[in-house]
């Protein structure tokens, strides 16, 4: 393919051959973008059956008289610079052709070697282990720093507890509330329709009472604060990590656990029983209200009802679990927090790993309650 104009403005190529067979590829015009344009598959498949043949072709670019990056990358690939006596550019062109010529390949990923069921085993359990000792660890430096408290009150960081306290409990009264009241309005309504069926309207409040007092509301309210608190105070020591304040705090010698566990698990402890008493609250009021437009059920009825009908040692039940849930929750958050390393992928994994750990956990310890007290406050 012989170009029409030398100084043509479009990239193009032709090819010689002399007396002894030698073959030449020269290059002319405009070997740039805009110059290759949408010819660019047009001239790669042109030029592919001379690239690395034998004997070598001969490439003379000496007619190219623009040449940006795209063109010698486009030469570069289909020759692979292997022979570059055999290039012929001009000066001006060199340093491309140069800097393509030098460029080093990635290096090839190594794969995995394929572990044994055994392998993955072991591994499985020396991370169980791992966090095992890492959260006996946590605890027991907590106990220390609680008995150092004891002995020195003056050292309690209040600033610190009223901070998550505020964090915790009051910012998550809005959607405690929110779920709360659309759990009481569907336990209701789905309760009312069986009820009907039998005749047994009245026993409505029975079963808003017991089902929100000891299970639904201690419960509800724990797995929102586990999503919502416990995967702040994960990311934010995640963050701290990143940022080497925890580092810092260890130069200082300051203890971590006093300064950053402890006033979530105090602040936790407080605040988890107070949200399951306002989500209780919030979801008989929305059970109420949807008891008194399906079944017509008095309102005052309903509320002089409770008591009977919910002994009061169930109210108490929840609000320990809170209590207890709250603990959990703190614990297992700070301590996927300091386990996070300084790196992005590991702030978002063991966030994420501690979300669904201390979910996990609240339910698993709200099993334990069930088993352990389950005659206590229902009728015989």
């Amino acid at each position: 393919m012989v170009p029409t104009d030398a100084i043509s403005k479009t990239a193009a190529f032709y090819v010689q051959t002399d007396e002894r067979d030698q073959t030449t590829v020269v290059l002319t015009g405009s070997w740039t973008l805009r110059g290759i344009g949408k010819h660019d598959r047009v001239l790669s498949e042109g030029l592919r059956p001379y690239a690395k043949r034998a004997p070598p072709v001969t490439w003379d670019c000496r007619q190219v008289h623009e040449l940006d990056n795209v063109g010698a990358l486009i030469l570069w690939r289909l020759h692979s610079l292997a022979h570059p006596s055999d290039v012929r550019v001009r000066a001006e062109h060199e340093a491309l052709f140069h800097r393509w010529s030098e460029r080093q390949s990635l290096p090839k990923m190594e794969l995995q070697p394929r572990r044994s069921l055994m392998e993955i085993f072991l591994s499985i359990g020396q991370d169980l282990l791992s966090h095992i000792m890492g959260f006996a660890t946590l605890i027991g430096q907590v106990v220390l720093d609680t008995a150092m408290l004891v002995r020195r009150p003056a050292r309690i960081p209040w600033k610190d507890i009223s901070a998550t306290i505020y964090e915790v409990g009051v910012r998550a009264l809005g959607i405690t509330a929110l779920v709360g009241a659309l759990v009481g309005v569907v336990m209701s309504y789905l309760s009312a329709l069986e009820l009907q069926a039998f005749g047994a309207q009245s026993f409505i409040v029975n079963i808003l009472g017991l089902s929100i007092l000891r299970e639904l509301g201690p419960l509800l309210a724990a797995i929102l604060v586990a999503g919502r608190s416990g995967s702040a105070m994960t990311a934010e020591l995640g963050v701290m990590r990143l940022t080497e304040e925890l580092d810092a705090l260890s130069v200082m010698g300051i203890s971590q656990t006093l300064r950053l566990v402890l006033p979530k698990i105090v602040a936790l402890a407080i605040s988890v029983p107070l949200l399951v008493i306002w989500t209780d609250g919030i979801a008989l009021v929305g059970g109420m209200i949807t008891a008194h437009i399906a079944l017509g059920t008095s309102i005052a009825s309903f509320i002089h009802g409770i008591p009977a009908a919910v002994p009061l040692v169930n109210l108490i039940l929840g609000i320990v679990k809170g209590g207890v849930f709250g603990v959990v929750i703190a614990l297992i958050a700070c301590h996927f927090g300091l386990r996070i390393r300084p790196n992005t992928r590991s702030l978002g994994t063991e966030t994420t790993n501690a979300v669904v750990t201390a979910i996990t956990a609240v339910i698993f310890v709200d099993a334990i309650f069930a088993i352990a007290f389950r005659g206590l406050g229902l009728p015989s």
